[in-house]
């Protein structure tokens, strides 16, 4: 039985997502995003904190967030985390936790640029912008190599 494993994060594109290409042929697409909080501390002063993370993109998904994912772009990530182990050269244990993105929500996109056969959200009262979806169903099996359910699905983008 699984358990629960999700993360939704919201937030901009801080530096050029970078895509590259998988020993297999797989596009794999690192999107580095800033999310910020606003609090307010036990003296009552209002302060905000920024967070950084890289998120892991596979297939179309990937596709989409390496042309559509631009510096200051505000976006929306529904994934997972996954837990990579390692030694290093010391032989001394090493651990890193990554995002996985399977639903990437694009949000405030330009209607100039969504040109393309990716779906389109909904638009603000001008008309003048829209959300690009990209869903990833076969990032549940990306970069999972010792699972015993290795299926992969198809890249399908979401309606």
């Amino acid at each position: 039985m699984n358990s629960l494993n999700q993360i939704i994060l919201e937030g901009n594109v801080c530096r050029q997502p970078e895509l590259r290409q998988s020993a297999a042929g797989n596009y794999v697409c690192v999107m580095p995003i800033a999310v910020n909080r606003s609090y307010r501390t036990a003296k009552g002063e209002n302060t905000e904190e920024v967070s950084f993370f890289d998120v892991a993109t596979f297939g179309k998904t990937a596709e989409v967030c390496s042309r559509y994912a631009t510096i200051g772009r505000h976006v929306r990530v529904v994934g997972r985390l996954k837990q990579d182990r390692w030694k290093n050269q010391e032989g001394k244990a090493q651990s890193k936790v990554n995002i996985i993105a399977e639903h990437v929500e694009l949000l405030n996109l330009p209607r100039r640029q969504m040109d393309g056969p990716f779906p389109r959200g909904g638009s603000d009262a001008a008309g003048t912008e829209a959300t690009l979806v990209a869903t990833n169903v076969a990032a549940a099996s990306q970069q999972d190599d010792d699972d015993e359910e290795d299926t992969v699905g198809e890249e399908v983008p979401a309606f």
